[in-house]
């Protein structure tokens, strides 16, 4: 009896045992499946965040108005603007075949858009409805169009502003991303109307703006591709295979050799904040741009609308890209922008200058010595 007893003791706690083993089995396995829910759903938390700051835009600002765009020629810059409302932009702008200088007694045929070499720089805000109006001058010997990075769309518009000779087009397009955007003549062949100097830049503004500077300049690298040597007198005409080897005859900032150098350099006084809008044109070399005596405070990588990084030496800026930098002025003399692929400043024409005025700063640099004799 006591050993019946016993035996029943010993298997009812045996079949407890299992079952306790079971239930705790069965709550890891619960709580192994919520974490692993709440893990998944952790990441897929994560993941339409990261989804929510890419945005596919379906919604427009309202349009409220419409003005005329302020276009200008390099260096200059159009005003900030200082509306807060998107309203829509009228830009127009004439295509010009002409010679020009691109170096002492070197004259080349250019292809323009309106007149100039880089072309009018265009300010917009984000948000804009921007009505361009392109417009082929009657004596030109081709059909132009033009290709704006600024554009969402197939062909950033290339396609709906092909003109003939004589003739205008006229397209629309929301400038929903703000930064520096290239634009260039996208008509086949698109190298040669590149290479003759069909391409400049417009700024989309951040709806909040950019911080206020003193000054703005437009400045854009640019290669021209000629047949004889570099400085060779005459009129230059396209050498086709020395693109296509892209060995460039002058490499240069704003159209031609010292275009911002000596009486015609930019200007600022010691204590300004300077802005810069640089580009690069190509049509094939990557600029390694550099101001000589000067570190750049702000960049803002590949044009886009806020700086990426803070006290840069040089910076890159690929063909067909862009670049912002902005820096402040504390010491009076000549601060020279080069292409830092040093044969291109000193021997291709990639050379420029900030002239610098006003007080100066023995602390900001100061020579203690000098040169001696022997």
């Amino acid at each position: 009896m006591s050993y019946a007893i016993s035996h029943n003791r010993h298997a009812h706690s045996a079949v407890s045992a299992k079952r306790i083993a079971l239930e705790l089995l069965i709550a890891l396995a619960a709580m192994f499946a919520t974490a692993t829910i709440t893990g998944c759903s952790g990441r897929a938390d994560a993941a339409e965040a990261r989804e929510a700051r890419v945005p596919v835009r379906a919604k427009f600002d309202k349009i409220e108005g419409q003005e005329v765009a302020v276009l200008t020629d390099a260096p200059r810059v159009p005003p900030a603007i200082t509306r807060n409302h998107a309203t829509k932009v009228i830009v127009n702008i004439d295509v010009v075949e002409k010679i020009v200088e691109i170096a002492d007694s070197v004259q080349y045929p250019v292809w323009t858009f309106g007149g100039s070499v880089p072309g009018k720089f265009i300010r917009v805000r984000e948000g804009d409805l921007v009505e361009l109006h392109l417009h082929n001058a009657k004596n030109s010997m081709m059909p132009h169009n033009i290709d704006l990075h600024a554009v969402t769309g197939p062909g950033g518009g290339a396609a709906a502003s092909l003109v003939l000779p004589g003739h205008e087009s006229v397209f629309t397009f929301t400038a929903m991303n703000p930064g520096l955007f290239v634009y260039h003549c996208a008509t086949s062949p698109v190298p040669m109307h590149m290479a003759n100097g069909m391409y400049g830049m417009i700024l989309v503004e951040p709806k909040d703006g950019l911080p206020r500077v003193d000054r703005e300049y437009y400045v854009m690298q640019s290669e021209f591709y000629t047949k004889g040597a570099y400085r060779q007198a005459g009129l230059a005409e396209l050498d086709m295979q020395k693109g296509i080897d892209e060995k460039p005859t002058y490499v240069v900032f704003n159209g031609a050799v010292g275009a911002i150098a000596g009486d015609k350099a930019l200007q600022a006084k010691v204590g300004e904040r300077v802005r810069l809008f640089v580009g690069d044109a190509g049509p094939n070399l990557t600029s390694s741009f550099h101001v000589i005596g000067e570190i750049f405070d702000n960049v803002y990588g590949e044009g886009g609308s806020i700086p990426t990084q803070h006290n840069v030496q040089t910076t890159l800026i690929p063909a067909g890209g862009s670049t912002i930098v902005e820096f402040g002025v504390e010491k009076p003399g000549d601060l020279i922008l080069v292409d830092h692929s040093i044969f291109r400043a000193f021997n291709q024409g990639a050379l420029g200058m900030i002239h610098v005025t006003g007080t100066d700063n023995p602390r900001v640099l100061a020579s203690t010595n000098g040169s001696k004799g022997g």
